[in-house]
């Protein structure tokens, strides 16, 4: 894996900000960032900073779009490929990719830091050979960077056939044209919760609070 360095300016706070591969070293404090981005968030708690560190194991993890972003020497920023599926009609698998978790820290925030962190990283992917990518997120977001709903281009998710909330970004034109399937999360995303729990005693304590809004 080739190591780089990607400067840009961030067009909203004009602060120039730097991406790059996360190192071993940081891999805790990684983790850390991903537990204050998420937490509270989708449920009491996350779990997100568990599925992170599970993933780097998996082997469907792509270690070349594992990015980090840094703001004056500050990690305020990560996201994480994994190669995935999309089973057709005549049960063949199309290659695709998913990304996630992707977080930024909370103070960071709707500040524009995580578009350009999506949308170089989704350049990056096109360069790799990624035809196409699918996750689960806000549409109102991930829409900034061109993501469409799954459905309007006859991709199901499996768990939610008719799911606005699951979305798709071609990187290769044509990929999807006439293609039908159903796209389900690859396994290594589900992870064990008394084990996310324990994994979870190794941070500072923080309070789980449910609050309106949460999925779970």
């Amino acid at each position: 894996m080739s190591n780089f360095v990607f400067t840009a300016k961030n067009p909203q706070t004009k602060q120039e900000i730097t991406i790059r591969h996360e190192r071993v070293e940081e891999r805790t404090a990684v983790e850390n960032l991903v537990r204050e981005s998420f937490w509270n968030v989708y449920r009491p708690g996350c779990l997100e900073h568990y599925v992170l560190h599970q993933l780097r194991q998996d082997a469907a993890f792509v270690p070349e779009l594992d990015l980090v972003m840094e703001l004056e020497g500050k990690l305020i920023g990560q996201v994480m490929y994994m190669r995935s599926t999309v089973t057709l009609e005549n049960g063949t698998k199309l290659p695709v990719m998913t990304f996630g978790p992707i977080g930024i820290a909370p103070e960071y925030k709707r500040q524009g830091y995580g578009l350009i962190l999506l949308e170089y990283s989704m350049g990056l992917a096109r360069q790799m050979g990624a035809g196409a990518l699918c996750t689960e997120g806000n549409i109102d977001f991930y829409g900034k960077a061109g993501s469409i709903t799954g459905k309007s281009v006859g991709i199901r998710y499996a768990d939610d056939p008719d799911a606005d909330y699951f979305i798709v970004k071609e990187l290769q034109a044509g990929f999807l044209d006439k293609v039908k399937g159903v796209y389900r999360d690859p396994a290594g995303y589900f992870v064990d919760e008394a084990a996310a729990e324990a994994f979870d005693a190794q941070f500072p304590p923080k309070q789980k609070q449910k609050l309106p809004g949460q999925l779970f």
